[in-house]
C-alpha cells in the first residue's frame, strides 16, 4: 500500500511536469524542461543521500512544478520582483505538490512535511529543507552552470565567482565535501573559477575539481 501510493504520487507529480511546453535535449532525447530537471533532482538525490525517505524524495521530485506556469515576465524586472517571483514560486510549488498528494491519499501530516520542503521554509534549521537546497544546487553545477554561463557572455569572472560563492553558501557542509570529494561532474570550462571561489570560501585544497 505504501509503495502504491509512492508510485501514484510520482506519477502524478511527472505528468504535472510533462505538460512543460518547454523542451530540452538531454543524451539525444527530447524531455520537457521540468520533467528532466525532476528527473536529475531525483538521480542527485539518489548519489548525494541514498537514504533519504519518502518525503524527501517526493518533495525534491516536486521542487519545479509546473514552474512554467509562473513566469518571472509577471513581476517587475527588479530585485524586488525577483524576490517577489521567488517567494511567490515557493508558495505555488507547495500548494501544487500538496493537491497532488492529496490525490495519491497521503494525509495531512505527511503533506504538510512535503510542503514545508518545496516551499523552502526554515532553511539552514530544518535539515529536510537544507537536503533539499543542497541537491538542488548539485544539480546546478552538474546541469545547468554551463548553460548558464553561455546565456551571459555579459558577466565578468569577478561575477562568477562571487555566484558560486552564494551557492556554496546556500549549501551544507556535507554537499561541500561531496563536491570537494569530485563526487559530482563540475564542466571542465567551469573548474578554474570553481577553484578561485572556493579559495574565497576558505578550501585551499579542492581536490575533486579536475
Amino acid at each position: 500500500m505504501k509503495q502504491q501510493r509512492f508510485d501514484k504520487a510520482m506519477a502524478l507529480i511527472d505528468a504535472a511536469n510533462s505538460e512543460d511546453p518547454n523542451r530540452e535535449i538531454c543524451e539525444g532525447k527530447s524531455w520537457p524542461k521540468e520533467l528532466l530537471y525532476a528527473h536529475h533532482m531525483s538521480d542527485m538525490l539518489e548519489r548525494y543521500a541514498p537514504g533519504a525517505d519518502d518525503a524527501i524524495k517526493l518533495a525534491v521530485r516536486a521542487q519545479h512544478i509546473q514552474r512554467w506556469k509562473s513566469p518571472r515576465s509577471d513581476y517587475p524586472m527588479d530585485r524586488k520582483g525577483y524576490h517577489q517571483w521567488r517567494a511567490g514560486l515557493n508558495g505555488f510549488h507547495a500548494d501544487t505538490v500538496a493537491g497532488l498528494l492529496k490525490k495519491a491519499g497521503y494525509d495531512n501530516q505527511f503533506i504538510a512535511r512535503v510542503k514545508q520542503i518545496v516551499g523552502k521554509k526554515s532553511l539552514k534549521t530544518n535539515p529536510d529543507t537544507q537536503l533539499m537546497e543542497d541537491t538542488a544546487g548539485l544539480v546546478f553545477i552538474e546541469h545547468a552552470m554551463s548553460d548558464f554561463v553561455g546565456r551571459h557572455p555579459e558577466y565578468s569572472e569577478e561575477k562568477w565567482i562571487d555566484i558560486i560563492c552564494k551557492i556554496w553558501r546556500k549549501m551544507s557542509s556535507r554537499a561541500h565535501q561531496f563536491i570537494i570529494a569530485g563526487h559530482i561532474k563540475i564542466p571542465e570550462l567551469q573548474v578554474e573559477l570553481f577553484r578561485k571561489a572556493l579559495f574565497e570560501q576558505g578550501e585551499n585544497n579542492p581536490a575533486g575539481l579536475n
